[in-house]
């Protein structure tokens, strides 16, 4: 028996007890799923992104937008980062006081010339509170999916409250699926050998998060 007609004979199986005239996809499918787990204020959903996001270990910053290039100057600064990627659209006032030299966003870039970049920054799409998660839809100021995914810091930049939802429902409501999405729940990591944490394995090591607002 090949394994074709194995998949099939399990499919079958699956389907043994489906009625010969049942068609359930043209019938409406009740999707009543809770998009919420509690109640929460705007304040409370806030915190309880920065809980999560920090429970992840990524680095938590609050600031108002008139602090935000001072920040972000900072945090480059503390990284020794001599090089920033900048993808389109971001806006250049955050980046009005930052010494490391500005890289375009460029579809030729190759990954060894991103792996040499030493930091970028980015906006966001939205961020979910409960699951402490940065969506990137690839739109203005957040770039392509690479431009996160090589470089080994990564500063993303959240407008609070209007880009902050508290579940994943809310979240995918706001996102087109057609759009090249990644989701971000903490520096990259993985556990698979021994069991232990290690970072930066398949992106950034550094997670900064700035909430603005």
């Amino acid at each position: 028996m090949s394994d074709r007609e194995r998949v099939l004979g399990r499919v079958r199986r699956a389907l043994a007890d489906v009625p010969e005239d049942d068609t359930p996809y043209d019938r409406v499918i009740p999707r009543d799923y809770v998009r919420e787990h509690g109640e929460r204020t705007v304040e409370e959903t806030v915190e309880l992104l920065a809980a999560n996001l920090a429970d992840y270990r990524a680095v938590v910053h609050r600031c108002e937008a008139a602090d935000l290039p001072a920040l972000i100057a900072r945090l480059l600064a503390a990284r020794d980062a001599e090089s920033v990627l900048v993808p389109d659209g971001l806006p250049s006032a955050w980046l009005a006081n930052a010494d490391p030299a500005p890289v375009p966003d460029r579809a030729e870039s190759t990954p060894y010339e991103l792996d040499a970049v030493d930091s970028v920054v980015t906006g966001c799409a939205v961020a979910v509170a409960e699951t402490g998660t940065l969506v990137l839809d690839g739109g203005p100021g957040q770039g392509r999916r690479r431009i996160t995914l090589v470089p080994d810091h990564h500063i993303c930049v959240v407008r609070v409250p209007d880009q902050v939802v508290a579940s994943v429902p809310q979240a995918l409501e706001r996102l087109s699926p057609t759009r090249p999405l990644t989701w971000i729940s903490g520096p990259s990591a993985t556990s698979d050998i021994e069991l232990n944490r290690v970072e930066g394995v398949h992106g950034p090591r550094t997670l900064e998060v700035v909430l603005l607002g």
